[in-house]
């Protein structure tokens, strides 16, 4: 493989690392925010066991059965009617033959019955630093992004009082668990800023083997994302075991045996696990016109098509077909853009993640399109900026453009929330893609950026590309909220190279 391609497959890095952090997250039920109640009731019945001192739970994870990391969850008494909730992760990924580490860490206060006060989360990779902090406030939840001046508050109207994720096994605690029954969640993840409905089944009543000793136990079973999740709690309502998809795995531990024999340069690549394998080879594929594939297993997700139906994309049975949409040379308005359609002001809105708005932001807007008027050449010239100036990195966190503007550093993730920052700042509509782009015989899940220039056009910061290239395959378009959508497609999409063509 030549240079070009060994450098193609390497930027590729960065959506499925997002992914494993939510999948995580949904697998630990932490830094989420939990109502519970039976299924069939329309309003909670939580019912929690008073703690009168401090209780520390470890847990191991593991990925294919090898261990990469493990976390730490301790909840203490705070005055008569509140309980600190401090939750730490630690992993190390093998991404692209590099080591990437995390940190995340969640304090929460709660009430006694586990309701929400407040909470902070910290997320670090490397040099990346994300923070998002929040407070209920009657049946608002007020979310603060950022710090110092720099903060951003947005509010989200919740159905519910919602109660920490860390709580739920308390929530198990507190009464009976019966073969049979079901539990309701309204779930908000912080990272994403988006709520779901999760309802947890008592399956059935098994033994469970945990570092060689067999443990009674019911098992739990949901659906997050479109994926099947399991949990293994014994009859004081204690999570034993916890198992998802792509062989991600979690084990009840302790303070001695969790921190130990992490794996290192040894353990599964994770993009290679997420990868779609296909058996027809393309030796060039910035050079394709157009690109013919057949996709399998969607209709056995919740996933929404409609997308592989739209712009350069066009799907019909399990066949899409993409072709390489031509780059206008004059666009339907110059900048700045005075009167916009409605339908594209949210694309020239700063958004969660993307602060467009953030001064900075504009300075290196102005820096680099001068005083050019042409949509299309300041696109251009953007693109080229993030493309050099931005370091190719894997890096494990929720990807923020003001952030990567200041570190200069990341994967196809903080390119496109980037390029996309930075296009809104100049005054053209943009918004972020997540789906799949080629390279040495697989599929590997990618983030660009679409700009708007009379027509949507496709454009790849990490791999300066303008169109991108046909073996970008959109999936979802959108924010964090949209992106989770592809995880109901990992380990089930199956793909076939028809036809293609210069």
């Amino acid at each position: 493989m030549d240079r070009k391609q060994k450098n193609r497959l390497f930027n590729l890095a960065g959506v499925v690392v997002i992914v494993f952090w939510l999948i995580l997250m949904g697998l630990l039920v932490k830094k989420t925010h939990f109502q519970g109640s039976p299924a069939e009731q329309g309003e909670p019945t939580t019912r929690t066991s008073a703690i009168d001192s401090s209780q520390r739970e470890w847990m191991e994870i593991f990925l294919k059965g090898k261990k990469v990391g493990y976390s730490v969850n301790q909840v203490s008494p705070v005055g008569d009617e509140h309980y600190l909730i401090h939750e730490e992760i630690f992993l190390r990924l093998h991404l692209m033959d590099q080591l990437s580490g995390i940190h995340a860490v969640t304090r929460a206060v709660v009430g006694a019955d586990f309701t929400l006060r407040n909470f902070r989360f910290t997320m670090r990779s490397g040099l990346v630093t994300f923070r998002v902090s929040g407070r209920v406030e009657g049946r608002d939840l007020l979310l603060d992004v950022g710090e110092d001046r720099a903060r951003r508050t947005e509010r989200i109207p919740l159905k519910r009082p919602p109660v920490i994720a860390s709580g739920m096994a308390q929530f198990f605690k507190g009464q009976p668990i019966e073969v049979g029954q079901s539990f309701e969640f309204p779930l908000f993840d912080p990272s994403t800023m988006s709520q779901k409905q999760v309802v947890v089944k008592v399956a059935a009543r098994e033994s469970v083997i945990i570092h060689r000793m067999e443990f009674d136990a019911f098992r739990l079973e949901a659906e997050m994302w479109g994926q099947s999740l399991i949990f293994w709690v014994d009859e004081t309502g204690t999570v034993l075991k916890e198992k998802g998809f792509m062989g991600l795995t979690l084990v009840k531990s302790s303070a001695a045996r969790a921190p130990r024999d992490i794996e290192g340069r040894e353990g599964e690549d994770f993009y290679e696990l997420a990868a779609i394998p296909v058996k027809q080879k393309l030796r060039h594929p910035d050079r394709l016109s157009y690109l013919k594939v057949k996709m399998e297993g969607l209709d056995d997700t919740p996933f929404d098509t409609a997308v592989l139906n739209q712009g350069r994309q066009h799907f019909e049975g399990e066949t899409l077909v993409i072709t390489r949409e031509k780059v206008p040379e004059k666009a339907s308005y110059t900048l700045p853009y005075s009167e916009p359609p409605e339908k594209l002001t949210p694309f020239l809105q700063p958004e969660f993640n993307i602060e467009s708005d953030d001064k900075a932001m504009a300075e290196r807007v102005s820096a680099i399109a001068g005083q050019e008027k042409k949509p299309a050449i300041v696109a251009r010239r953007l693109m080229a900026w993030v493309y050099k100036e931005v370091e190719k990195r894997p890096v494990i966190s929720v990807p923020s453009a003001k952030e990567v503007l200041k570190v200069k550093q990341g994967d196809c993730n903080e390119h496109a929330v980037l390029l996309t920052a930075l296009l809104r700042a100049s005054g053209i509509p943009a918004r972020v893609c997540v789906g799949l782009v080629y390279s040495k015989g697989r599929f590997f899940y990618h983030a660009w950026t679409e700009c708007f220039l009379g027509e949507w056009v496709s454009m790849d910061g990490t791999l300066d590309q303008m169109p991108a290239d046909v073996t970008h395959i959109k999936l979802v378009q959108g924010g964090l909220d949209r992106q989770v959508d592809i995880i109901a497609l990992i380990g089930k999409l199956k793909m076939e190279i028809l036809d293609f063509g210069p």
